[in-house]
């Protein structure tokens, strides 16, 4: 009997799937939080200048925005859980090899490459889509959302007790053995997806979007280094501009391109994507101002004197409570939608922050804006895969998230410059220390605010859905559901049953369509009852070659006219073959 790699395992989805794949995420998250305790100890630690020790941090932002939307394709069409192996499994590798330097390069190195993991959350969430059914996905997607805000709230103050107690080298041990982990129980819980998108690997938009992003990324982290105005920081801007819209015109030109601008320009995704950007400034700010006002010196008049892993505790509320936001989330999307449930996360946001100008003068109080903030930004963060899932093919899934993810990151990058700008132009020098000043944090508080209420006004443009199709087109979770979502995709193309000789249907055959010049115009595995659909990309002749293990291949030309929306066509394969 004849079996084609393409045919992808079946195992069912058990139980421990999205605790699996949420730890996933909050091993990323560690990764990403993992030298916040010794950043002012970098200099020293490596002995190099400052400027040279921020490459360490900004390394592993480059990768990560690099490599989220790259490995989301690459999920889309090789497999989603064996490129979260694969990312997970660089980032060992950059751990170990940052575990054993203090060199410098070789530390950029090793975070650099500790950057791929970033790919994990949108796979994760692809993964749950392909998965789970209708009344689990709400929740675990949102949960894999907030895991990035869960994993650096508990991090934060476990990497601060680490540094201030052992080698700060035993940070990237503890961060490789809990990748391992992470790589060990994908294998053994995660079945491997079986959706897989039409045409190959788009290696010119790959390199585009890369430079793209350095080029854009570069002079945001390092503008304040390099001073705004400088001819290096607005030279980056400008090419990065034009090699972001030259590679725009070229992924509009190709039939698979690594981004689909298309469907990144609905309403539905385009707006969610802004809005993913200003919730990330938002989130990043809170990061940055809460853990320096908690351990500036009492003495200073308005520092809260507290430790470094006092602060991280008191910080960590942030973290927990976005985790325990997601069954929350879950119960308003299913009434409201996650339009509703994103703008309620924002409104709260904002009044975490409006209050946390007010609040400044106690640790208790920054305990308090870190539970309201946690709040706001989880459901903000749970609603906002929820909104692209419903609004891409499923095909596109990891791709489709991999971008928002990356929108995220620009968000976060964004915040930190400016933050970063505003703490420093505002700060007093002591004894040849600048020290950030309560005016500082309160304006950085004042952007944070300001970007909410950005992202407030970009969710008001996103379609409007009623309760009962609050969530998204997901998985089916039966065979009325399954019926349902091919009726709906078959208004673009072909659907109908893959048969056997016998009449019966044959589950997991598939179905490929190809256009007059060879090329696959699309793919698709038949459901348990057979049924199959495939969208067209426009109207003309096709054939429509359809094959599953233990039956011999089957090719029909067909036709699709200008005015036809549905075309129904059964396949009937031959009977068993036999290879050799």
């Amino acid at each position: 009997m004849t079996h084609t790699p393409t045919d992808p395992p079946r195992r069912p989805a058990s139980g421990a799937l999205v605790p699996v794949l949420a730890f996933a995420g909050i091993v990323v998250a560690v990764m990403q939080t993992l030298l916040v305790p010794v950043i002012k100890d970098l200099p020293q630690l490596l002995d190099t200048e400052p400027s040279d020790a921020t490459w360490v941090l900004t390394s592993t932002l480059l990768s990560g925005a690099v490599a989220t939307p790259i490995m989301g394709r690459l999920g889309d069409l090789y497999g989603k859980r064996r490129m979260l192996v694969a990312s997970l499994a660089v980032m060992v590798v950059g751990a170990l090899v940052s575990a054993v330097t203090s060199e410098l390069m070789t530390m950029i190195a090793g975070r650099t490459l500790q950057g791929f993991a970033m790919g994990a959350i949108p796979l994760g969430i692809g993964l749950m889509r392909d998965m789970l059914p209708r009344e689990r996905l709400g929740s675990a997607m949102a949960l894999m959302s907030s895991s990035i805000g869960v994993g650096g709230g508990l991090a934060l103050p476990a990497a601060a007790l680490v540094a201030q107690h052992a080698d700060w080298h035993t940070l990237f041990y503890g961060a490789a053995g809990l990748g391992a982990l992470a790589i060990a129980l994908t294998l053994i819980v995660v079945p491997e997806s079986p959706a897989r998108a039409a045409g190959s690997f788009d290696l010119p938009g790959a390199l585009g979007l890369s430079a793209g992003l350095v080029l854009f990324l570069l002079p945001i982290t390092k503008g304040s280094d390099w001073g705004w105005t400088s001819g290096t920081t607005l030279g980056l801007f400008a090419a990065a501009a034009v090699v972001l819209v030259l590679w725009g015109v070229m992924e509009l030109r190709l039939a698979a391109p690594l981004v689909d601008l298309r469907t990144t320009a609905r309403p539905a995704v385009l707006f969610t994507n802004l809005a993913s950007i200003m919730v990330g400034v938002s989130f990043y700010v809170v990061s940055l101002v809460l853990p320096q006002l908690l351990q500036l010196p009492k003495s200073t008049g308005y520092g809260l004197g507290q430790s470094m892993v006092v602060a991280g505790l008191l910080v960590a509320p942030l973290g927990l409570t976005m985790m325990f936001t997601a069954p929350v989330y879950a119960r308003l999307s299913a009434k409201y939608g996650p339009k509703v449930t994103l703008i309620i996360g924002m409104l709260i946001i904002a009044i975490g922050y409006g209050a946390g100008l007010g609040l400044m003068s106690a640790a208790w109080q920054s305990l308090v804006i870190a539970v309201v903030l946690g709040a706001g930004i989880g459901l903000a963060y749970s609603s906002l895969p929820a909104l692209i899932v419903g609004a891409v093919p499923a095909s596109e899934t990891g791709a489709a998230n991999g971008l928002n993810t990356l929108m995220r990151s620009i968000g976060t990058s964004v915040s930190s410059a400016v933050v970063g700008m505003v703490l420093a132009n505002t700060a007093n020098t002591v004894n040849g220390v600048a020290i950030p000043t309560l005016h500082g944090f309160r304006v950085s508080f004042l952007i944070a605010t300001a970007a909410v209420a950005v992202g407030l006004l970009l969710a008001l443009f996103l379609p409007g859905r009623t309760p009962a199709a609050a969530e998204p087109r997901l998985r089916a979770g039966s065979e009325e559901d399954a019926n349902l979502e091919r009726a709906e995709e078959a208004l673009r193309g072909f659907h109908g049953r893959v048969l056997d000789a016998g009449g019966a249907p044959v589950a997991g055959a598939r179905v490929t369509l190809i256009d007059p010049r060879g090329r696959r115009a699309g793919a698709a595995l038949s459901g348990d009852d057979g049924g199959y659909v495939i969208a067209v990309p426009a109207q003309g002749a096709y054939v429509l070659a359809a094959k599953a293990s233990g039956h011999g291949p089957l090719a029909s030309a067909v036709t699709h006219g200008k005015d036809e929306q549905a075309v129904g066509l059964d396949l009937s394969l031959p009977g068993e073959t036999v290879t050799a």
